[in-house]
């Protein structure tokens, strides 16, 4: 299939453009670089030993993605699918700066939806997240669970689950995948492409990977007081090659089946606490991890994980790497890139 990928220079879009690539598919990405480093894009031509072609504008401009689209099928190379990862994604920052998340994430989903419907295209598959399932919810966590969230992030993730519900019943040529991920980490087993925050890190793993290179004086853990193995709080942590084929396989999926709406869980189905993953990177990369107990965050819940059995069963998905998987891939990563992708 000729895949539109947006967000796709990002961090889990750019693992799965090398998937789709693997697979034979054709990929055109759109990306505003807005949290996304131009130099990916050779270094993806160089994992993938071809010319990718990336149009840099925002996705949320349903005119400029209209005429790319209307542009592609002029040259005889329509569109197919479309994977939507394009979003912001801080927590923290959503809460101070709602309105933007709001108009981003929506609007993104918004346009392309409307473009996919002016031109028929049937397949997408859209980046959602385990937050839509709120703060209550019993672990290990199923796709009919009731959802919700706790942060404007997380809403745009809920309501964009809604606007595709909708889209597929008014339009039931359509076929939706949507792929609520649980904690991905880890890199490609080269070292060239990888997580690369572009402010502090929001998420655990990076945060340990740059304490361990130097970049960060040391760790803080919130809260050593639920109801966990140790007392940190336990996640769902994927490593981001099983989720690039967990992509895949839902497109193929969803290209071979008359179902119009299909919710997955990409996860492991095992938790691991802040302290595990702490000691496991410590083995990993032969580094002391300095760290301090701090007081709980906001929001925070004691465990998350994810019932994978779904995605087993229907995709033939699971996940082959392991916690030591992720950790070695993202301190080679890290490593060879300490301060990042070049500029």
């Amino acid at each position: 299939m000729h895949v539109l990928v947006t967000g796709g220079a990002g961090y889990i879009g750019s693992h799965t453009v090398l998937h789709l690539l693997a697979a034979g598919h054709e990929v055109v990405v759109v990306d505003d670089f807005s949290n996304a480093r131009p130099t990916v894009v050779s270094r993806l031509e160089e994992l993938a030993g071809q010319a990718i072609p990336v149009h840099s504008f925002d996705v949320a401009d349903i005119d400029k993605l209209d005429s790319l689209v209307t542009e592609l099928a002029a040259e005889g190379r329509p569109v197919e699918a479309v994977i939507h990862f394009a979003a912001f994604k801080a927590v923290g920052e959503s809460v101070a700066e709602p309105l933007a998340y709001y108009r981003n994430n929506l609007g993104a989903t918004l346009a392309v939806a409307e473009v996919m419907v002016r031109h028929a295209i049937p397949h997408l598959v859209f980046s959602s997240s385990a937050t839509v399932y709120g703060a209550d919810a019993p672990v290990p966590m199923t796709e009919d669970l009731p959802t919700s969230a706790t942060n404007p992030y997380g809403w745009t993730k809920v309501m964009n689950e809604q606007v595709l519900r909708d889209a597929a019943v008014a339009h039931p040529w359509l076929r939706v995948a949507l792929l609520r991920y649980f904690n991905p980490v880890g890199a490609h087993p080269s070292g060239r492409i990888g997580e690369d925050p572009s402010e502090v890190p929001n998420n655990l793993m990076p945060y340990i990977a740059q304490v361990a290179v130097g970049r960060r004086e040391q760790l803080s853990v919130f809260g050593d007081d639920y109801d966990t193995v140790d007392g940190t709080g336990v996640r769902d942590y994927i490593h981001v090659e099983d989720l690039a084929a967990g992509h895949l396989a839902a497109l193929e999926w969803i290209a071979g089946h008359d179902r119009a709406l299909s919710v997955w869980n990409l996860g492991t189905g095992r938790g691991t606490s802040v302290l595990e993953l702490v000691a496991a990177f410590e083995a990993a990369s032969g580094r002391e991890i300095p760290y301090q107990i701090v007081e709980r965050r906001p929001g925070d819940i004691a465990s998350s994980y994810a019932d994978p059995t779904r995605a087993q069963t229907e995709l033939g998905w699971r996940t082959v790497r392991s916690v030591e998987d992720m950790c070695a891939d993202t301190w080679r990563w890290q490593q060879a890139n300490p301060e990042g992708y070049p500029a």
